[in-house]
């Protein structure tokens, strides 16, 4: 899987979509996942981290 994060693990997930008449499709709920130059055991590394983990400062970036 390429679209998951390396710190929390968050990947896409599987989800629907109803409209008002009540149709139902499948839809897939992708993570806002961006690729981040973070400080890994001393040195710097690119990474793919999502949005929530930056935020709650999960990840030192350098």
């Amino acid at each position: 899987m390429s679209n998951v994060c390396s710190v929390c693990g968050k990947h896409p997930s599987a989800g629907r979509n109803v409209s008002h008449s009540h149709r139902v499709t499948n839809r897939v709920i992708f993570p806002n996942i961006q690729k981040v130059h973070a400080v890994i055991d001393g040195s710097v590394k690119k990474i793919k981290v999502c949005t929530k983990c930056m935020k709650a400062g999960k990840v030192t970036r350098g």
